[in-house]
């Protein structure tokens, strides 16, 4: 039986919490569903649905770290949230060898995770074309270009690329668009100037996270069209 402080009730589809969200309260569902998601290249992909009796929300207390999916509730749902003080005198009766282990585990699957959402991301075919584009990062506003694209990322060329991690909102202008599309980005990988291998450019991989619909649909037909064009050359 689970030490529960308080209680919280939610509507069918209702979102707990998001992915990468700050946040380590742990939950316990009372009565109804819970779906776990993850967003990959714009789509909510369900991982898995938990029922009355099951704890989510473990991974960020144990481990300190946002979190690693999202949380929506399916049908008329009750959570409760596990006593806190409970948790941490519990937490802190293990070892320190046996605490560090757990966090290392923790942060090491969300690694794991993280890498598996970039994979995905990337599986898509890239089309090779030049694109300009622009962003602002912490100090300015910045103008750069794309040398290759799919519907789910972009490589942008640069001498200064963001460090991982970094979020801002891009705005790609494609050919035959009137306005630039507005995309909000995640910075996937960062190759610095000086540390370029092969032949390869100094920049950075994003990440496409959020974009309206209509934008989603004149990206996929732009890389679509270039593919073909390329296919048939």
């Amino acid at each position: 039986m689970y030490h529960v402080a308080s209680e919280e009730t939610y509507e069918d589809g209702k979102l707990i919490f998001r992915e990468d969200a700050p946040g380590d309260w742990v939950y316990v569902i009372l009565s109804g569903s819970v779906e776990i998601f993850k967003k990959i290249e714009g789509k909510e992909i369900v991982i898995e649905i938990l029922q009355e009796g099951e704890i989510f929300g473990e991974l960020g207390f144990l481990g300190r770290i946002k979190r690693t999916a999202g949380a929506r509730a399916v049908g008329p749902t009750t959570l409760g949230i596990i006593d806190r003080a409970f948790l941490d005198s519990e937490f802190n009766k293990l070892s320190s060898e046996f605490r560090s282990i757990l966090v290392a585990v923790v942060r090491r699957f969300k690694k794991m995770l993280d890498r598996a959402r970039d994979f995905e991301g990337r599986r898509g075919p890239r089309a090779q074309r030049t694109l300009s584009l622009a962003f602002r990062d912490r100090n300015a506003f910045v103008k750069a270009y794309s040398t290759n694209i799919s519907s789910g990322g972009l490589f942008v060329r640069t001498r200064n690329p963001l460090p991982k991690g970094e979020r801002f909102v891009l705005k790609l202008q494609l050919p035959g668009v009137p306005d630039p599309l507005k995309i909000e980005c995640e910075v996937a990988w960062s190759r610095a100037a000086g540390g370029e291998t092969g032949g390869e450019s100094a920049g950075m991989g994003l990440k496409f996270l959020e974009m309206s619909p209509d934008e989603r649909q004149a990206l996929k037909a732009y890389v679509d069209d270039t593919l073909k064009s390329e296919q048939e050359k």
